[in-house]
């Protein structure tokens, strides 16, 4: 059950954060330079590419992988298509990856991941090696992942862990908890992408990325009263409901279906993620429908017993920019107000793409961990 007054009281949320949550979203500015540092000192700078590639196929354990393919679409903007490799197996733990059959020397591998220990993953690097195409993985040093990658004369990039800059997840349990994780993946994939030229992403904009994650940390810190922390507000509001995540952009598209991963993840909420327009038309049977699960309340002496638990929706719209002309927000503010279906905004106050993805992402990370914290069982 989600205790809104344990927001009010950060010693309590501290000792409800078992495993260190907050901690781990709010380090995400320090993970972004200790990330950058860490592809500088493995010679990214130093990266001299003959062209750009045809595509990127990106490979991973874990979400974050397909939370990273996604927001590279999104600021690549159509430079080089980006195709994310999903795994087969038994289990997460057995699962093989396989190129496709079009893969060749003019395409790009990447790989991540917190733990370097994946052999379907170190599988992967070698059949890129046998057909000519390009691997690079961000992984911990010295773990078989880096040193296949090393051995088919590829990049490897060192993960920058929560704890020790060389120090892999010992668990995926742990790895889970990683709440930094996505930012020390995604840093030196951004680097990457910018030296080959598919993504504007110099060593400025990152630092400023940084600086905007450590801003929003101060803002949506656990000693911000609710009233003026806009992840605990949202937090708060998306207490018994089912959010409906509409966006409008493609990193704010990337930004919702991220959060709708991390909700399911950290805080175990379920939540649906639709771009504008078309989430209007796909969603509007679902707000419709949603009061007819409720008794009559006009009918005063129904039996409440019997009642159905009203499904109780609530849509957050998330925006790269405040309205623009052609803009779906005001419709999709009009279809929520007509089916009295309560609505969150998330607008990002502008700046590059890099800037934006920053906003909606650590903004909505808070969130889902204040969520998942303030819903904890405690003694």
């Amino acid at each position: 059950m989600f205790d809104e007054s344990l927001l009010e009281d950060p010693d309590a949320l501290a000792r409800a954060d078992v495993h260190g949550l907050l901690r781990g979203v709010a380090a995400a500015g320090a993970r972004v330079r200790t990330a950058l540092r860490l592809a500088q000192e493995a010679g990214i700078t130093d990266l001299r590419p003959d062209g750009r590639p045809r595509a990127l196929l990106v490979a991973g354990s874990g979400p974050e992988a397909a939370a990273a393919a996604d927001l590279l679409a999104a600021l690549g903007s159509g430079a080089a298509p980006v195709q994310l490799l999903t795994p087969t197996g038994p289990t997460p733990e057995q699962g093989t990856w396989t190129l496709p059959g079009w893969a060749g020397p003019l395409d790009l591998l990447l790989l991540l991941s917190e733990h370097g220990t994946e052999q379907g993953l170190t599988d992967l690097v070698e059949q890129a090696y046998r057909r000519g195409c390009t691997a690079a993985a961000v992984t911990p040093a010295r773990t078989p992942l880096a040193e296949a990658v090393e051995q088919v004369r590829g990049m490897a990039l060192p993960f920058a862990g929560p704890g020790s800059e060389f120090v892999p997840a010992t668990s995926p349990a742990q790895a889970t908890t990683d709440t930094g994780a996505f930012w020390a993946l995604l840093t030196p994939l951004l680097s990457l992408t910018d030296r080959i030229g598919l993504i504007s992403a110099p060593t400025t904009a990152l630092q400023a990325v940084a600086d905007r994650l450590d801003a929003i940390a101060t803002r949506c810190g656990p000693a911000v009263a609710t009233y003026t922390n806009p992840a605990k507000t949202l937090a708060a509001e998306l207490d018994d409901s089912l959010p409906l995540l509409w966006s409008q952009g493609p990193v704010a598209a990337a930004a919702a279906r991220r959060f709708a991963t991390v909700l399911a993840i950290l805080a175990g909420r379920p939540a649906l993620a639709a771009e504008l327009p078309a989430a209007l038309p796909a969603h509007v049977p679902l707000q419709a429908g949603a009061h007819t699960l409720a008794g009559d309340p006009d009918d005063f002496f129904r039996d409440r017993v019997e009642d159905t638990q009203e499904l109780r929706l609530r849509i957050v719209l998330l925006q790269e920019a405040p309205d623009q002309p052609g803009s779906a927000a005001p419709a999709a503010r009009e279809q929520a107000y007509a089916h009295d279906t309560p609505l969150s905004e998330i607008t990002a106050p502008g700046g590059s793409p890099l800037d934006t993805a920053a906003e909606l992402l650590a903004l909505t990370d808070f969130a889902a961990v204040y969520l998942a914290v303030a819903s904890t069982e405690r003694p």
